[in-house]
């Protein structure tokens, strides 16, 4: 298991819970807006963090930590991800995981086992825009439909969410994402972050303005049971 950062602790991340963020290397996309271009795009330079410390931290904090999430890069592509979720399950901690779930085949052996709690996957865009928004010359859809279909049914809680990226994302885009996935318990309209991205030229991509990200939430309530706004 190859843990290249680490935020050791959250109060908003895993909500309801304090938690600690573990980032994996690497990354099966390639999207123009991601924020950890590091970790995506040069993992082996970022030195791993040794799992006795990371252990060694998790033992002694518990009772005052009850979270573990982990994130990417896209923690799904690390061998030893599995492993490392039971040695975490057995101390107790609840678990957090963010994908972009391309690799459902992971995802059902996660949720078989047991070893998330909270599932929190990206859908990028609606299906015709999802090779733009990745940055892929062609995307399976049908993995994304899988691990849509495995949250909704085996998931003990999880989350859908959309980056909201201005010039590329707008009213009729979000209303195809909410078709795509209906049945779906929460999705989450996330603020667009133009700091750090992957593409140098999308840092010039001004957020919208929280109006619009609110608007958008409004017509998705329409068809959804819950819709959040983050980051505004």
């Amino acid at each position: 298991m190859q843990l290249k950062g680490w935020l050791k602790n959250s109060l908003i991340d895993y909500l309801g819970h304090i938690s600690t963020i573990f980032f994996t290397g690497g990354c099966n996309f390639r999207c123009p807006m991601c924020h950890n271009a590091a970790l995506v795009l040069q993992p082996q330079i970022i030195p791993d963090i040794p799992l006795d410390k990371v252990f060694s931290f998790l033992e002694r904090r518990v009772g005052l930590l009850d979270g573990v999430s982990i994130t990417g890069g896209e923690p799904t592509l690390q061998p030893g991800l599995r492993p490392f979720l039971r040695r975490v399950r057995a101390l107790g901690y609840e678990i957090k995981l963010d994908t972009n779930g391309y690799r459902p085949q992971v995802l059902a052996a996660l949720l078989e086992e047991k070893l998330v709690d909270y599932v929190a996957m990206d859908v990028k865009a609606p299906p015709a825009k999802y090779a733009q928004l990745t940055g892929l010359p062609a995307v399976n859809l049908t993995r994304l439909e899988r691990s849509i279909t495995l949250l909704r049914t085996q998931a003990p809680d999880y989350e859908l969410r959309t980056t909201i990226v201005p010039g590329l994302l707008a009213g009729e885009d979000i209303a195809e994402i909410v078709h795509w996935i209906a049945g779906a318990k929460r999705y989450v309209l996330q603020q667009y972050r133009n700091q750090t991205t992957l593409a140098p030229d999308w840092a010039d991509i001004k957020p919208y303005p929280p109006t619009v990200l609110q608007t958008l939430a409004a017509q998705a309530r329409e068809q959804l049971p819950e819709v959040i706004v983050r980051g505004i």
